[in-house]
């Protein structure tokens, strides 16, 4: 059963930072490319960044580049998404996927929170 565990949101100042984790399971993690997505309210869902099978960094939106940091333990069957100096419109749900996202058939996690406010 394929399942995407997010994690790591919270509630944050400007400019602060946070590390969201995206544990998988029940697909071979390692041979998919992954990305992170957002979504926030009134907006469709957007890719943040996206990283090859491997661990090679594919893209980055230009809202999030030098700010967030796409990596992945295929070790551990983890995704990672570092995020710094963050700013208020980063606020959103952010989930992890495959990319495409339609390569598990249309599934999607439960998504993690993040807000950014003062």
């Amino acid at each position: 059963q394929v399942r995407l565990v997010e994690s790591g949101g919270g509630l944050v100042q400007p400019g602060g930072s946070l590390r969201l984790s995206c544990a998988a399971s029940g697909f071979t993690f390692s041979n998919y490319f992954m990305g992170w997505y957002r979504q926030s309210p009134g907006n469709d869902r957007e890719l943040v960044a996206r990283i090859g099978s491997a661990g090679s960094v594919l893209s980055y939106a230009d809202s999030v580049k030098g700010r967030f940091t796409i990596s992945r333990d295929n070790t551990r069957n983890t995704l990672y998404l570092q995020m710094n100096s963050l700013k208020i419109e980063d606020t959103a749900v952010y989930y992890c996927n495959t990319f495409p996202s339609t390569r598990l058939g249309g599934y999607w996690g439960q998504g993690t929170q993040v807000t950014v406010s003062s």
